[in-house]
Order: C-alpha cells, then structure tokens, then sequence
C-alpha cells in the first residue's frame, strides 16, 4: 500500500484527521530544510507538502512568493529539492513527502526522468499546479509507473465535470482550495467549504484536504470536522519569514503543535457526538 493511503487509512481508523503543513523547499537557507521537515513530523505533521521554488508562483501570495524568491536567491534547484528529500529519508522512511510546484522545472528535466528521480529519492506525490486534469494524463500515468501519487487542486470554481476529471486521475488525496484567490488571501468560509467536499468525495473516491486562508488551531479544527485533511502553508512561512536561522525551527514547531492539537480535539468532538 502507499504510504499516503496507510496514512489516511490509519487515521481514519483512529478517528482522526490529517494535517499537512507547507514549506518551500530551501527557504530560508538550503540547510535548514531538511531539519525543518524533520521538525514538522516531531509536531504532528502527518504528510508534508514540500514546494519547489518557482520564479512565478501565480497560485500563491505574496508570502510563498517571497519565500520561492529567497529560495531561488540561494540557488535551489529541483534537483537539490530531490536531494534534499532523500537526505530527510536516511531518518525517516515513513512520513510521505509531497512535491508542490510548477509544470517548467519539471518538463526542463522531462517527466519521465523527474518521476523517476523522485520515486529514487523518496517522494510518494506530485502536486502540479499549472497541470490541470484536462491535460495531464500522460503525466498522471507516469508517475502511477513509478509509484507516485498524482495529487490535484479543486475550486469552489470547479465545474461537476472537472470534479469528474480529477477523480479518474487522482490518487492520494484531493487538494480543495477553499477560495478563490491566491494563497493566504482571505478568511475561510467553512459552511462553503462544507457544502463543497460531499460532492467532491462521491466523484473522487479518494480523501479531500482543504487549504488556503487557515491560520490558527481554531480553523484548523473546524476544516478537520468536514475534510479529511488540514493543509497550512502561508501561516508556517510567516513564521519562517519573521524568525533567525537560529529560532525557525522552534517557532514552527510550536505553530504546527497548536495546529495539531486543534485538529485532534476537534476530532474528539465529533467522536464524542457520533
């Protein structure tokens, strides 16, 4: 089984919800990624997203803009992305790892080869942006040869017939945007997303995780309540951004935890009330 699905399945069977923090890979220096993943496992991270810094995030605010930038200032390529995941597998062979990016650096190696090196490295999904599922079929049947989950965004936008799209390509989980804007743009309507994700799992047939606009345990607990994931990024760069090299990792630590224990109690709620 892949370590995605194990993870989701062992929840499910504890009664719990996931939560999948972001960072972009390299920020704020190459060194301190890996201990930074290391970091959010330690907190309660149960899938990590990584990002592959781009020069034109158009997904994402101006707070993972910033973080690519930096990133990139430092030289971070995706190879070095890779090698930063394999160097985080030497300690930890069961946390999966979630590639985030954009389609050029990706076709600049050539799919066949980046899934290949990614499978090697350690990775266990791919989350392309700028790949919708009208147009990537043969992208998502690679990395389904080389035991990748191919993992993919919906919209409150997202037509019924999309929604049907994605869940013939996807695997691992569904990533629902809960706004529309970019990352970090806006507060979370969690009676809209509600009224969203049903429909989402009767045609994808695999877990939704809600993102975009969460930024405390509060939130995090009332999206665990409807999704089967929390993810959080913008609010774990901000913490990365304000913070020295020395305290960065204590500083996510502490978010991630509070996050954590959101996520958890209200899964207890809803346990207790079912």
């Amino acid at each position: 089984m892949a370590k995605i699905e194990a993870v989701f399945e062992r929840l499910q069977a504890q009664g719990r919800k996931a939560l999948i923090p972001f960072i972009t890979a390299g920020d704020p220096d190459p060194a301190l990624t890996v201990p930074l993943l290391h970091t959010l496992v330690q907190a309660g991270a149960d899938i990590i997203e990584l990002g592959v810094p781009f020069s034109d995030p158009m997904a994402d605010g101006p707070t993972i803009q910033r973080a690519s930038e930096r990133a990139l200032a430092k030289g971070v390529s995706l190879r070095q992305v890779l090698e930063m995941v394999a160097n985080f597998r030497a300690d930890d062979n069961e946390t999966p790892i979630v590639l985030m990016g954009y389609a050029n650096p990706i076709e600049a190696m050539g799919i066949d080869t980046f899934a290949a090196a990614s499978f090697d490295a350690g990775v266990d999904g791919v989350l392309v942006v700028d790949y919708p599922p009208e147009e990537a079929l043969e992208f998502a049947q690679t990395l389904h040869r080389h035991a990748l989950d191919p993992i993919f965004l919906l919209a409150p936008t997202s037509s019924d017939a999309r929604i049907a799209q994605v869940g013939g390509l996807a695997s691992g989980y569904v990533y629902y945007v809960s706004l529309k804007g970019v990352t970090g743009s806006a507060a979370l309507d969690v009676a809209a997303v509600a009224a969203r994700i049903p429909e989402i799992k009767a045609r994808c047939g695999v877990p939704v995780g809600v993102g975009f606009g969460i930024r405390d345990a509060a939130t995090a607990g009332a999206v665990a309540q409807i999704a089967d994931a929390v993810v959080v990024g913008s609010r774990i760069i901000e913490e990365i951004e304000q913070a020295s090299a020395d305290d960065a990792c204590e500083k996510v630590r502490v978010l991630v935890a509070e996050l954590r224990q959101g996520i958890d109690a209200a899964s207890m709620a809803s346990r207790g009330k079912s």
